[in-house]
């Protein structure tokens, strides 16, 4: 949350296309905080994307064929077998880069499954890290009411920004 996650898919793809590249970009198909079909920086840059669901096969297909990388935000809503899909299908491809942008965990401190599945297959790993408001690092995601309160309890997916999630580091998460 707030770490910059889709700032940098935007600049990577950005300095991509300006040297050729072939970007495509994908984005969950639930995710409607900004618009369906959107990736949006909290700083304003935006770029469409196209939709995975959870009937999305990853395979090589003319989908992907023309594609020299491969962007996906929100990568936590990924299944396992999805995360498999792509590592095997996509990622081997002569050529293509895949790249994953999401978060590790949910509000109660858990593995998203496709997270952890990304986390165990991923050939590189970078964390792009934010502050919680104490000013340590925030390592946790936090759901909250309209009055800030932490809310411990509910749906794991629930899409929102600011005004219901905050970054927080595990002394304030706990």
């Amino acid at each position: 949350m707030q770490g910059g996650k889709s700032t940098a898919l935007l600049q990577r793809r950005h300095n991509l296309l300006s040297i050729g590249k072939n970007v495509m970009v994908m984005t969950c198909s639930f995710d409607d905080r900004y618009g369906i079909g959107k990736v949006t920086s909290r700083i304003g840059p935006q770029c469409d994307a196209a939709l995975y669901t959870a009937e999305t096969v990853f395979e090589l297909n003319d989908t992907f064929a023309e594609a020299d990388e491969l962007f996906i935000d929100e990568a936590q809503f990924l299944s396992p077998a999805q995360v498999h899909q792509i590592h095997k299908n996509l990622s081997t491809k002569e050529g293509m880069r895949v790249s994953c942008f999401g978060l590790r965990s949910d509000f109660q401190g858990n593995s998203f499954p496709g997270a952890a599945t990304l986390l165990t297959l991923a050939d590189e790993l970078h964390e792009i890290s934010t502050l919680c408001r104490c000013g340590a690092k925030a390592t946790m995601n936090q759901r909250i009411a309209s009055d800030g309160a932490p809310i411990r309890n509910g749906d794991v997916i629930e899409i929102g920004g600011d005004s219901r999630y905050r970054p927080v580091c595990s002394k304030c998460f706990y």
